[in-house]
């Protein structure tokens, strides 16, 4: 039996989302917000005509789109229905990928009785149906092309791209840079050598692609010819490093709130080694300046660790090389790597400590029953604004099992 790659795309996926819970939303151009309600991190169609670019601060978007509905994000509620979406195309085929929190891959085969095209039509309004969600549904021989396609069947296609003489077609009509993983960078590479469509790459020679791209882009090159290079991957492979960050909520000088900012970030860290059952070797801590370049600093540890303590003071050296006193902190990064699985010597001069570990079990078994950070630290007080806020205990990059992030 013939199976193709399928390859599944929300439409405008946050705000679609909201149009579920808001019905009354629909038709109108809907903006949603980031963590302060400063920039726009998401828009639908009638939002994308009136101009309005992700990344745009609000009172920019609110210039151009003034009739707009602008939302705050709740990441909550996206993968409760990116969950659903997985579920709800996973029905199609028994190999699927959770590839983002609205991207999903899967190796398919056309409905008995229809056809790839309308096998396409199926999923998609299936979808519609179980979760109000608008999708555009490709299938094509490998990823790299159903992606693509996909990118040009939107808002809400369905489309299957079977044959050579079919691709030929509508690659000659892309400029590289429509292909997920050709950026600006590497078309400037390219172009010189006369390969600006992505039918000229798919026509070029690989060994010239692999010079100038490197393994990444000859994969790319040899997936446009049709050679399945990434399989489909039911579960995600396992991490090399595990990072936890993100923006300050603000511009950050003083050195306390740092210091808070750096014990919250501490205790996300730790949220995912346990879930994952690693413990790192070495800890980065990086910090984005808005004045300032760029630093980090390297903790190793004497004995892979998730304990907050261990990590704490870990921590607090790399922040101490990283720190740039009297400079403006926009971002920060905790990057745990060298990650090890168990099982875990014991250190000579790490001796059991039942007190200690009763309190760290005694905090999780009270989150996870009635919420994250309902027991924290008492250092992120003096981050303590971000807590206020409930849309702020869940977050993108908390949606486990996908493969970005």
């Amino acid at each position: 039996m013939k199976t193709l790659v399928g390859f599944g795309d929300a439409d405008s996926f946050y705000a679609s989302a909201e149009v579920v819970r808001r019905p009354w939303l629909r038709g109108l151009a809907v903006g949603v917000l980031g963590n302060q309600g400063a920039c726009v991190i998401a828009r639908n169609y009638p939002m994308k005509r009136h101009g309005v670019k992700v990344g745009e601060p609000i009172w920019e978007a609110k210039k151009k789109c003034p009739t707009g509905v602008y939302v705050k994000r709740d990441f909550r509620w996206y993968e409760t229905l990116s969950r659903k979406m997985l579920a709800e195309a996973g029905l199609f085929s028994q190999k699927i990928e959770y590839y983002s929190i609205d991207e999903f891959f899967w190796e398919g085969s056309a409905t008995r009785g229809r056809t790839f095209r309308q096998t396409a039509e199926d999923i998609r309004e299936h979808v519609k149906l179980s979760t109000g969600l608008p999708m555009t549904v490709a299938f094509a021989r490998t990823r790299t092309l159903a992606k693509l396609f996909a990118d040009t069947a939107k808002p809400y296609g369905a489309v299957a791209v079977e044959d050579a003489d079919h691709e030929t077609e509508i690659l000659a009509k892309l400029p590289v840079t429509e292909i997920a993983g050709i950026a600006r960078g590497s078309a400037a590479k390219l172009e010189p050598h006369g390969i600006k469509t992505c039918l000229d790459l798919r026509q070029a020679s690989g060994l010239l692609v692999r010079r100038l791209l490197t393994v990444t882009g000859h994969d790319i090159w040899r997936e446009l010819n049709g050679y399945r290079v990434t399989p489909i991957r039911t579960t995600r492979t396992p991490h090399k490093m595990l990072s936890r960050g993100g923006s300050l909520a603000g511009r950050v000088k003083d050195a306390y709130t740092l210091y808070g900012w750096l014990v919250r970030n501490v205790e996300r860290l730790i949220e995912e080694l346990q879930f994952h059952e690693v413990r790192p070797s070495t800890l980065t801590v990086a910090v984005s300046y808005f004045d300032a370049d760029s630093a980090t600093g390297v903790a190793n540890l004497c004995v892979p660790s998730a304990r907050f303590d261990v990590l704490l003071d870990a921590a607090k050296r790399g922040l101490r090389r990283a720190w740039r006193p009297g400079r403006v902190a926009t971002h920060m990064h905790l990057i745990a790597s060298g990650l090890k699985r168990g099982p875990w010597q014991q250190s000579l001069f790490d001796p059991a400590d039942p007190k200690r570990d009763a309190v760290a079990r005694a905090k999780r078994t009270i989150n996870d029953l009635l919420g994250r950070w309902k027991l924290r630290s008492g250092a992120t007080l003096f981050a303590n604004d971000w807590y206020d806020d409930p849309a702020n205990e869940h977050e993108v990059c908390d949606v486990r099992g996908k493969f970005c992030f």
